[in-house]
């Protein structure tokens, strides 16, 4: 009899319980965030819905705005490792656009794991509005650029430092990106797929923005 090879073993009691107080520590903290405001929850307010000690906090997130970011980093991750995944022929921009949208595809779950979607999308209007979050959001959004850029860079074979291609491929890339989520977030279709849909057709547009004219033929000039 052919005895099958062990997989994977299961978390012990104690890394699954570990789990459980972070997500619980996350989802608490969005739900406060985002119904009380950000300024005015506190982490002993965090830390006592949850029913663990302020210290207990501490030893899972470095501050408040560590635990706002969480769920943020997760689908960010999720970007990365679909883009270190996609094949090595695509040329950098095919390349990312096939990677952000296959995360959108696959994000629901990932984000379902720890809190509900509807919380995260609100998540994302909280941070917009509150100018502590927001500027962390765009140190967070350099931060993650040059990430990205060191990623297409290895897969193009290139020196990120010496030549600048991917790190203009990523910040034009990371500009849709941006107004993508501004105009989805003032449109009507606040959803997964709405912002999914949004970014497809924000990323069709990158090429001739660029590249093309956009006048057609002959019409005069305003």
């Amino acid at each position: 009899m052919t005895v099958p090879a062990p997989g994977p073993s299961a978390p012990g009691l104690r890394e699954r319980k570990k789990q459980r107080t972070r997500d619980a520590l996350i989802q608490v903290s969005l739900e406060l965030f985002t119904t009380q405001g950000y300024e005015r929850t506190t982490v002993d307010e965090i830390a006592e819905a949850v029913e663990v000690s302020q210290r207990t906090f501490f030893r899972y997130f470095s501050s408040k705005e560590e635990v706002a970011f969480a769920v943020q980093r997760m689908v960010e991750e999720e970007f990365v490792r679909a883009l270190v995944r996609r094949p090595p022929e695509e040329g950098p921009f095919d390349a990312m656009r096939h990677a952000v949208l296959a995360a959108w595809d696959d994000v629901g779950d990932v984000i379902d794991r720890i809190v509900p979607v509807e919380l995260y999308l609100k998540t994302f209007f909280m941070i917009e509005s509150t100018p502590a979050l927001l500027a962390a959001h765009l140190r967070r959004s350099s931060e993650m650029e040059e990430t990205i850029a060191r990623v297409v860079a290895r897969r193009e074979g290139l020196d990120v430092d010496a030549d600048p291609r991917p790190r203009i491929a990523v910040a034009a890339f990371g500009g849709v990106m941006r107004v993508t989520g501004q105009m989805w977030g003032k449109g009507p279709d606040r959803t997964l797929e709405g912002i999914r849909a949004l970014t497809e057709r924000y990323l069709d547009h990158l090429g001739p923005a660029l590249s093309l004219h956009w006048r057609e033929p002959g019409a005069p000039r305003g």
